[in-house]
């Protein structure tokens, strides 16, 4: 296969530059609309055309306003955005080691890693961090959205469609664009606290933004959040039978909940213009986060204690380093012949560093430390772009024909770096080597990869008359590890008249394998519920023999087709509707086998040089799915004479299905194995894992005398959990369940002062059944998509100029 040089890229940017003396002033991307129900906010999502609006958009598109942001009451981007878009689903898992701290977000009921995560139109790196536990994005390394500061936020949008022809890789599900705010003027500043009504969980954030104009042609936005909170814990006492190895009876020794958390977070905005017609811009974001999450208890007469270490038993820790920073730099304006040009360099980086506490080694005997470096992974990306459009009056049609057309190279790294030595070797003394809850990444396990890829795109669109839109759109990716793929994208839109219109899409798309699902490899102790011995299993890199020789093969590109219909809706002057139906299918989707384990398998294992591991799973092209949906969203402005209200209401129901399981490897019923590599967990976690519909109805009410209500009542559907055991006896369907949000805030010469509580009904899920709750002491399951803290209250004061 061809490779491409970046140096090709380079010298194409540079000769762009030196054909093109003149220049005239590129079009500025138009801010969101005061009001963000407007469906005549302009996108910049989706199209390459310069005046689309929300309404004549031919696939479906939400814009979520720094308000909406901030009236969901949380300081993190993510759960804003699971609040605010009936489609998106944001679980709060615990005691999943770094998923705990890196937490997936889901679009449309797919993996995390298949929503494209895009910042002022630019791609956004992923972690470095891969999801092996128990927990919705299994498998996934998705974008971390809650490392961008909502501060430094202008609008986001959310592209529900599939556009890897227009943006390639990962945007199967859809495209979320993180747009920051970028004028040389104004800002806020704001500081809030909260708490649980359980009495933990405590919370402290300030935050705030300021633009600063430069010169005559130059502005700069800058933004900055910081805070901490406290870990929350809903674990209750043992009740399970008392044994020498058991917990102790009626005390609480788990922690379940959410971390322990300290983070701040920094962006800027910047443009600057020389000479008229051109701009150069600069933005970029770094945060850095620690998180501290907890393992599972090991009781004092655990095998792998030491009493004499740890008379009472000990709670493992995993302390989480995220350091994630992102520039970008470029360059646009408009020829003189009318040719717009942006021309960039994108920059991303995220480090995740482990460190375990409270622990030991077993093998190393009482001489153990009880802290220990666990080793780090780092994922890079470097992206050069060349992008270019232009509008044709063509005379044959209405409007303008606007062609766009472009070029991009990739760079992508992942390394993995051993931990200390102590963290993974196995000792004189028996028990299980390494570090308890997470043994480090041994030497072996170490490893940087890297890839490159290189990607040009033709994309057409236009207005046939001022009722039909068309859009075609085609890219072609080479990549350096896997191949080579194409894909394409048909749009329309037609307006009946201004009260209604129907749009379609159909798409092709790919998603690459992550380089993490190709070679990560470690050895962790996994606890699979309702055994009470933990295992030590190895996630294997696919091209490892012993993996092999169970079935792996190399990943290739998933592949999806996509196709949508809709309808936008305006009755009323001021009520829109939109209703969006949609069906994915997904081709050589890449997911996590089963845990592979037993005595069969770890004798299997310690015949190829695995001594003391129980079982071993690794990435896999195993199945094919289809998912089926729609989305149903509104919005009404009521004028009152004491102000107005505006509502919103949402509504997704979503379907997976499995339409093709590949044959299982011979490897795994060979040799005294028998073994599924896929089996009944994660057939269930794909299909049944995620809620089936989700509904919210919010309101918010501007008074003339400055004050503001807001309330969103939001309906999580039923979602069900699965276990390996073929009975189905521990099976479990958790209800459906209703949360009601509410804030009131009063605004003053400037100020702004807000009282409000999330969950004030003090809602949980389901409790999960005695056979799946560790004998009473994890009462609900991590897949709940609120979470299961309860009601939350908090007060935020803030300034505005």
């Amino acid at each position: 296969m061809h490779r491409r040089n970046p140096s090709l890229l380079a010298s194409a940017v540079l000769l762009a530059l030196t054909a093109s003396p003149a220049w005239a002033q590129a079009p500025a991307t138009a801010p969101a609309e005061a009001n963000p129900t407007n469906l005549d906010t302009l996108i910049v999502t989706g199209t390459r055309v310069a005046d689309r609006t929300v309404a004549e958009s031919t696939a479906p598109i939400d814009i979520i306003s720094p308000q909406t942001l901030e009236a969901t009451g949380t300081v993190e981007l993510a759960t804003a955005l699971s609040r605010a878009l009936p489609s998106l689903n944001f679980p709060r898992p615990a005691i999943t080691d770094a998923t705990d701290a890196v937490r997936p977000a889901q679009l449309r009921g797919l993996a995390p890693d298949q929503v494209l995560v895009l910042v002022n139109g630019k791609r956004r790196h992923t972690t470095s961090l891969i999801n092996l536990n128990d927990s919705i994005g299994r498998g996934s390394s998705p974008v971390d959205l809650n490392a961008i500061p909502i501060a430094a936020i202008e609008r986001v949008e959310v592209l529900r469609d599939g556009a890897s022809a227009q943006y390639g890789s990962d945007a199967i599900a859809g495209v979320v664009n993180v747009v920051l705010k970028g004028a040389g003027d104004g800002g806020s500043i704001a500081a809030r606290y909260g708490q649980y009504s359980a009495g933990d969980g405590e919370q402290h954030q300030l935050s705030g933004d300021a633009g600063f104009s430069f010169g005559e042609n130059g502005k700069l936005h800058l933004a900055a959040q910081g805070g901490h909170q406290d870990n929350t814990n809903r674990a209750r006492p043992y009740l399970g039978s008392v044994g020498p190895t058991s917990n102790p009876p009626g005390k609480v020794v788990h922690r379940y909940g959410d971390p322990e958390i300290d983070q701040t977070a920094l962006a800027y905005n910047a443009q600057w213009s020389p000479a008229e017609g051109v701009e150069f811009y600069s933005f970029g974001t770094a945060s850095r986060r620690r998180a501290i999450s907890n393992g599972y208890f090991r009781a004092a007469g655990n095998p792998n204690n030491i009493r004499s270490v740890y008379p009472d038993g000990f709670l493992p820790q995993i302390d989480n380093l995220s350091q994630d920073r992102a520039f970008v730099f470029g360059l646009r304006g408009q020829t003189a012949g009318g040719w717009n040009l942006d021309l960039s360099y994108n920059y991303g980086q995220n480090q995740l560093d482990f460190d375990v506490r409270h622990s030991l080694n077993r093998s190393l005997g009482a001489n153990s430390p009880r802290d220990f470096y666990i080793g780090a992974l780092e994922v890079t990306q470097n992206v050069l772009n060349a992008d270019v459009n232009k509008a044709f009056d063509l005379g044959w049609l209405d409007y303008p024909l606007t062609v766009a057309f472009g070029a991009e190279w990739r760079g992508e790294k992942f390394n993995q770096s051993p931990g200390e030595p102590a963290s993974y070797v196995a000792g004189p003394e028996p028990g299980a080597p390494g570090a308890q809850v997470f043994p480090g990444f041994t030497p072996a396990d170490a490893s940087r990869r890297n890839r490159n890829s290189h990607a040009f795109y033709l994309d057409l669109e236009t207005d046939v008359t001022d009722k039909l839109s068309l859009g075609a759109a085609a890219r072609y990716e080479s990549y350096s590890d896997f191949g080579q793929t194409t894909s394409g994208k048909l749009s329309a839109r037609y307006a009946f008249n201004d009260k209604v219109a129907l749009r379609g899409t159909v798409s092709t798309g790919f998603r690459a394998p992550s380089l993490q699902q190709q070679f990560y490899q470690s050895t962790q102790t996994v606890i699979v519920l309702g055994d009470p011995n933990p295992f030590q299993v190895r996630t294997f890199a696919v091209d490892d023999p012993a993996a092999v020789a169970l079935g792996a093969e190399p990943l290739k590109a998933e592949e999806s087709t996509n196709i949508g219909l809709g309808l936008v809706l305006q009755p009323l002057e001021s009520l829109y509707v939109t209703v969006d139906a949609y069906q994915i299918d997904i081709d050589d989707r890449i997911i996590l086998s089963e845990n592979l384990r037993g005595p069969a398998v770890a004798r299997f294992l310690e015949a190829r040089g695995y001594p003391g591991i129980n079982g071993g799973r690794y990435f896999t092209n195993a199945v094919d799915t289809r998912t089926r949906g729609l989305d149903i969203v509104g919005s009404y402005r009521w004028p009152l004479a004491s102000g107005t209200l505006d509502l919103t209401a949402g509504y997704n129901r979503n379907k997976t299905t499995l339409e093709r399981i590949a044959p299982n490897p011979p490897g795994l019923t060979a040799g005294g194995l028998n073994l599924q590599r896929i089996g009944r967990v994660e057939r269930g976690r794909i299909t049944q894992g995620a809620p089936r519909d989700k509904f919210f109805l919010g309101g918010s009410w501007a008074t003339a005398g400055g004050w503001r209500f807001d309330a969103t009542a939001t309906r999580y559907g039923e979602f069900h959990t699965f276990n390996d055991d073929p009975s189905g006896a521990r099976d479990q369907t958790f209800a459906a369940k209703w949360t009601l949000d509410l804030a009131a805030t009063y605004a003053v010469n400037g100020w702004e002062f807000t009282v409000g509580g999330d969950n004030v009904l003090n809602e949980y899920p389901d409790e999960a059944i005695y056979a799946n709750s560790e004998s009473g002491q994890l009462p609900y399951s991590s897949y709940a998509p609120f979470g299961f803290n309860g009601a939350f209250a908090y007060a935020k004061v803030g300034y505005k100029w």
